[in-house]
């Protein structure tokens, strides 16, 4: 019983797509959005780092 041939040139850029294809689903998630998701987004951020800054400790 043999193994199957495998040819590596393939098989890098095979993987080289699958990086870059990850690296665009990533970038269409934080750049392809509406201005109304992007302030709202903001406005959740900002909401939870002012609701954290509530609970410190003053020394």
């Amino acid at each position: 019983m043999m193994g199957e041939i495998v040819s590596l040139k393939l098989h890098r850029k095979r993987k080289e797509r699958a990086a870059k294809e990850e690296t665009a689903a990533e970038n269409r998630a934080q750049f392809g959005r509406s201005k109304t998701e992007k302030t709202l987004t903001e406005a959740k951020n900002d909401k939870a780092a002012k609701d954290l800054d509530q609970h410190k400790r003053e020394e």
